[in-house]
């Protein structure tokens, strides 16, 4: 699909792209794709201001009707699927099926939302006090700031978005530079919803383009009580101290360097499709992505051929292109990474299979996802290389399996390939996986919209999309009535005058 089709089927302008100072090259082939306006921090001021006055209106509009505006969002969505998800796919280069796959996301997030906005509900509780009655009450908080990757464009936006909105707070949204277009097209899709719903008011969503230092504002000011961030855990190191100084909230999603155990019993067939997808999917840009690969001994040598055997069959090329399941890194930093730290493993006693550059598309960095088998877990595995790089490490006991898996810094995702039922539940103990996600004969990757998703240590300890996730975007308060004619204190105090 050409890419000028796939920039009019997002309904960007010829005014979008053109004439800004933010130049957008796509990995598909290096194309400049777009040259996008930036805003400045005074821009950036000036939407906060516009998303408080929104937040006064919109947090006494009842929540199911706030919900409203984002089923409307979601029908939208549904109508631009296939033109969000070709755009995300030539803008961060992950396969089309990946791409409609993010949005569909989206969508799920949004009927989740829907849900919610009936159900934001409180608790009541047991006064000691006779004629009172005691209840916890949840309340919109404030503007949200949400500052997302480039390596999932919307869905993490949507996860936020969607919740915010519903529990009455408005967003100012600063996505990644290298994928601006993703944000502003979604912004015109949620465009269509408000002005379906009919009486919103203006403000409740901003979209911020620029680099760090507009994160740096939306940070650092106390009229955004609330900011998820989702990156690196360098820029999470940033963003937690100034926040915290501030003593507003934050919800972080930053690294991963997620394992799998294969343990004698697994079913290797089911094994290997899942430690391939999960391993080179997005190719292996994913926070959940596949990278410590932990393997019984007595099947370790038969594993890694296999593996060897589906990776030496993937198809490399155009994202854009039916059949493709590997495409490129999203730049050359990406693959300057990689070679550094396949460099690295190898000086370590690593044997490499891949990880070569492929040359399907010049100007793409498209490269071969490697496989490198390591004496041991040093300290490149222990770091979280944004690349299809799969380590691949023995062990003979469960708790040895374990303890090499929980001993990283990140704690995001993580998984047993095992029929025994002794090993799994071990796994999902208060001794097993000290990750955020621990799943049992499936991959790390592939989250469903239900369940919290987030992780702890350096992965930051934030949750979003399903459970009680919603709780973050709101305020607790605890309400005591009392309905008496008398004053009886609380802990038997006697205190009369």
């Amino acid at each position: 699909m050409p890419h000028d089709q796939i920039l009019r089927d997002a309904q960007l302008t010829k005014a979008e792209l053109t004439g800004g100072d933010l130049e957008v090259f796509s990995p598909v082939d290096g194309a400049l794709i777009g040259k996008v306006a930036t805003h400045s921090p005074a821009d950036v001021e000036a939407m906060i201001s516009d998303a408080k006055r929104a937040f006064e209106t919109w947090r006494e509009v009842p929540a199911p009707r706030r919900g409203e505006l984002i089923r409307l969002f979601g029908e939208e969505l549904r109508a631009a699927k296939d033109a969000l998800g070709a755009l995300v796919t030539l803008e961060c280069g992950k396969i089309l099926q990946e791409g409609l796959g993010e949005v569909q996301e989206m969508i799920d997030i949004c009927d989740l939302a829907v849900g919610q906005s009936r159900q934001l509900y409180g608790l009541t509780i047991a006064s000691e006090r006779p004629g009172h009655a005691m209840r916890e009450t949840w309340h919109p908080m404030g503007v949200a700031g949400v500052i997302t990757a480039f390596n999932f464009p919307v869905a993490p936006f949507a996860w936020n978005f969607c919740l915010a909105i519903v529990c009455g707070d408005p967003v100012i949204w600063k996505p990644s530079e290298k994928t601006p277009l993703c944000a502003l097209a979604t912004a015109k899709i949620f465009e269509r919803a408000v002005k379906r719903f009919g009486d919103a008011p203006e403000g409740l969503l901003h979209v911020a383009i620029g680099h760090a230092e507009i994160g740096e504002v939306l940070t650092a000011s106390g009229d955004v009580p609330i900011i998820s961030a989702t990156g690196s855990t360098r820029m999470g190191r940033a963003v937690a101290p100034v926040v915290a100084g501030r003593f507003g909230r934050t919800i972080l999603e930053l690294g991963g360097n997620n394992a799998m155990i294969v343990a004698p019993s697994a079913d290797l067939d089911n094994a290997v499709r899942a430690i391939v997808f999960s391993a080179v999917g997005t190719c292996g840009q994913r926070c959940t992505s596949l990278r410590r690969l932990i393997v019984h001994e007595d099947i370790r040598a038969d594993l890694v051929q296999r593996l060897k055997t589906a990776y030496a069959s993937l198809p490399i090329g155009d994202p854009l292109a039916d059949g493709t399941l590997v495409g490129p890194l999203i730049d050359a930093d990406a693959f300057e990474m990689m070679q550094k730290a396949l460099d690295t493993a190898k000086a370590d006693g690593a044997k490499i299979t891949g990880g070569a550059r492929s040359e399907v598309a010049e100007g793409g960095y498209y490269v071969e996802p490697a496989i490198a088998e390591m004496p041991s877990q040093t300290d490149i595995v222990r770091r979280e290389t944004f690349a299809p790089i799969l380590y691949v490490m023995g062990y003979t006991d469960l708790g040895e399996a374990i303890a090499m898996q929980n001993d990283v810094p990140q704690g995001l995702s993580s998984c047993i390939f095992s029929t025994d039922v002794r090993e799994t539940e071990r796994f999902l103990s208060a001794a097993g996986s000290d990750c955020g996600i621990a799943n049992v004969n499936i991959g790390p990757s592939g989250a469903e919209i239900g369940g919290a998703f987030g992780g702890e240590k350096e992965t930051g300890g934030g949750r979003e999309s399903g459970s009680d996730a919603w709780k973050a975007y709101m305020r607790r308060q605890t309400a005591t009535v009392n309905y008496s004619r008398d004053l009886p204190l609380a802990q038997g105090i006697k205190f009369d005058i």
